[in-house]
């Protein structure tokens, strides 16, 4: 069977991995081209391309795929699936009616449920206590397709978007290749989404990352974890940035104004900050500038920071 495969990030590497070690037939990897990062703007290659590197995979990166060349380069390949994980682009009609066996979408979400860019933050965000990954058909919608399969996978109280991406892209890789054998043999009905269901999220963005403390602590504890490792969920300390790596939402004893800073030693916890309901323990910090580190740890470099009302 050739397969095309197409993805970006890290959640795409252990499929196309995966695919490698079994011995199925990819002929080429696309990924989007390298992206500048760093103070030097020096161009950074995609997980998905050093990965496909080191396994000695052809690698191509269009910057679009409408282009009449673009699509013309990927029928030359003759795939006869195409495997699409998190590439970052919308695929035109004529690559979708390039494959024989169709183009196989692997997303992190149980679809219809958080459609979109940002699927396994938006989980954590809502509440979710499960979550999993589908695989499907790819039509023109935004993951509209009928589904092949799906897997489900609980959401720890610990889990961040990326302790949860990377137990995702293990389950999608062992999926993936459990369905491609059994599509290709005509032995999967493809079962069409409930649109009545179907929810849908945006990227996300690094300003939604500044706490309200308004807001309640529990939904303060999602939004850390949602946003690690990126955007980060931060505050303000002396016009810096005070980045909240890990937390854990706690019952106020005591009436606290919203944003003021009490010392704890409750949770893991060494400080906590007043919010809309309840208290955020502060587990590990990182101040713009320095080093990640325990909460306690910053309290002893940080006089006069207990009392405090952030943002400062």
């Amino acid at each position: 069977m050739r397969i095309l495969f197409m993805g970006t990030p890290e959640f795409a590497v252990a499929p196309l991995e995966h695919l490698v070690r079994e011995q199925f037939e990819v002929v080429a990897v696309y990924t989007q081209p390298d992206k500048p990062s760093g103070r030097g703007r020096a161009l950074l290659p995609s997980p998905v391309k050093r990965a496909a590197l080191a396994l000695g995979l052809e690698v191509v990166q269009p910057a679009s795929l409408k282009e009449a060349g673009v699509v013309a380069q990927i029928a030359d390949f003759h795939p006869e699936v195409i495997v699409v994980a998190a590439f970052g682009q919308i695929l035109p009609q004529a690559v979708l009616d390039i494959p024989r066996y169709g183009c196989i979408n692997v997303h992190p979400s149980l679809l219809p449920k958080f459609r979109g860019a940002s699927p396994v933050a938006a989980a954590i965000l809502a509440g979710e206590e499960v979550t999993g990954v589908s695989l499907m058909l790819m039509d023109r919608g935004l993951d509209t397709g009928p589904i092949l399969a799906q897997e489900k996978v609980a959401i720890s109280a610990q889990d961040t978007t990326g302790s949860l991406t990377a137990k995702l892209s293990q389950v999608a890789a062992r999926l993936l290749l459990e369905v491609l054998p059994r599509w290709t043999r005509g032995e999967i009905t493809p079962q069409p989404q409930s649109e009545a269901e179907a929810s849908y999220c945006a990227p996300l963005r690094k300003e939604e990352g500044e706490i309200d403390w308004h807001q309640p602590a529990v939904d303060l504890w999602r939004r850390v974890r949602a946003f690690q490792p990126w955007p980060g969920a931060y505050t303000r300390w002396r016009g810096k940035r005070l980045e909240l790596i890990e937390a854990v939402p706690l019952p106020a004893q005591e009436p606290l104004a919203v944003g003021q800073v009490v010392a704890l030693e409750q949770g893991g916890a060494a400080f906590g900050i007043g919010t809309g309901e309840g208290i955020l323990g502060v587990v590990k910090v990182q101040l713009e500038g320095k080093r990640a580190m325990s909460a306690a740890e910053f309290l002893r470099g940080q006089r006069g920071f207990i009392g405090v009302v952030l943002p400062d």
